[in-house]
């Protein structure tokens, strides 16, 4: 394998951290965006992305505790050494609304835009129409199949799903899924970058709606949502009932915030509109689910601009 050039599509929360953790890895990384707005909106994400980078290399060095492998080995740790990719990461990552100029030379696009099957199809259509032949495409989907979009990209041969947990730099996983026409020597190809951009490529054996992590997080996720639309309970007790009677880290609001409230809303409408995507049990176990008052609930916060951790304020209000 011999990439060098990573186009990332989409600059969200996941998107500017694939972006970022890819150049802090050494790779030529573009991020294409829809718009002046949209790179308007990521530059602040990029600028984040370095402080939370530096933070931690200096707390790594204080605590094993605060380890984070996306960012560095523990039996070889140059506190320098990753200070200096942290800041040549931040300095080398291209902003680009121009997909065919994003796209020149590229031997990777990672797409990483909202969870709408019709924004993608769209955006497959008009990149097939840039991309050199040599160019691999994943997508970052964790709700939606490589196979519904493997035609729309002109090449299902290379195309397949990598999926990324949130917060990389610590949480350095990522999940590869192909599809039925998906070639193992791009599969394997995959595999192997993941390991270079210090994730933990997980391999998932057959196409299924939410990969690994999703499966088991989403339903915990709905199950919260819907004590709070159904007037249950707040966000915060539910998240305190939660971390406090498990030891979890975050409950689902916390969590909702962090991926953000507009992903959080794409993947409620995902679940209401396609009961495919639940397998038996689940449905059974979601049934009663207020899905409309969840969409509902969902719209006000984003229409007011509570759109989570990157707005300031979502389900809670951050500085």
């Amino acid at each position: 394998m011999s990439y060098k050039k990573i186009v990332i599509a989409g600059g969200g929360v996941l998107g500017s951290q694939i972006a970022f953790q890819t150049a802090y890895c050494g790779f030529d990384v573009t991020i294409w965006l829809r718009s002046e707005g949209s790179a308007g909106r990521t530059q602040p994400k990029l600028d984040k992305l370095k402080e939370t980078y530096l933070n931690a290399i200096e707390e790594m060095e204080k605590d094993p505790k605060a380890w984070c492998a996306g960012i560095a080995d523990s039996d070889n740790f140059n506190k320098e050494e990753c200070l200096a990719k942290t800041n040549a990461a931040y300095e080398s990552i291209k902003l680009e609304t121009d997909l065919a100029k994003a796209c020149v030379d590229a031997d990777l696009v990672i797409e990483s835009m909202a969870e709408n099957a019709d924004d993608k199809t769209a955006f497959y259509k008009k990149l097939a129409g840039v991309l050199p032949e040599k160019t691999v495409i994943v997508t970052n989907s964790s709700t939606l199949l490589p196979s519904q979009f493997a035609k729309a990209t002109g090449r299902p041969e290379k195309y397949l799903a990598l999926h990324f947990a949130n917060s990389i730099w610590k949480n350095n996983t990522a999940e590869i899924m192909a599809h039925d026409l998906t070639e193992k020597k791009y599969f394997d190809e995959i595999a192997e970058f993941a390991n270079e951009i210090r994730m933990i490529g997980l391999p998932v054996n057959k196409e299924k709606s939410g990969y690994l992590l999703n499966s088991m997080l989403v339903p915990f996720l709905l199950s919260g949502l819907d004590l709070y639309v159904s007037g249950v309970s707040d966000p915060e007790s539910i998240d305190t009932a939660w971390t406090r009677g498990t030891g979890a880290p975050k409950g689902p609001f916390q969590i909702f915030d962090t991926v953000g409230l507009t992903t959080t809303y794409n993947i409620v409408m995902q679940y209401q509109k396609v009961p495919g995507l639940l397998s038996p049990l689940l449905k059974k176990m979601m049934l009663p689910y207020n899905f409309k008052k969840m969409e509902a609930v969902l719209k006000k916060y984003i229409d007011e601009g509570k759109l989570g951790i990157s707005s300031g304020e979502g389900f809670y209000k951050y500085k």
